[in-house]
């Protein structure tokens, strides 16, 4: 029992650190590092660099939600503590 718990918290922090290094790259490396390069590229009349830094991100964070939650239910019944769906 305890081994199982030990590797549900570790399969949950995983999946976590995986997608929190997503969301960094995304934010500071796209927005703020690589807005130059980008910024070459137009984007629905807007500079890529800009556009990316102002909505882009905002869309993949909300993607990454959608995928935290979808891995964590299936995390969750593997290891049998998903809530019961009525």
């Amino acid at each position: 029992m305890e081994s199982d718990n030990n590797t549900y918290w570790r399969t949950n922090l995983k999946v976590a650190a995986v997608l929190l290094v997503i969301w960094f790259i995304v934010s500071f490396g796209f927005g703020i590092l690589l807005v130059e390069p980008l910024n070459r590229i137009a984007f629905f009349g807007f500079k890529l660099g800009f556009w990316w830094a102002q909505q882009g991100a905002i869309f993949v964070f909300v993607i990454l939600i959608f995928v935290y939650a979808a891995i964590m239910k299936r995390i969750d019944k593997k290891f049998g503590v998903h809530e019961d769906e009525e």
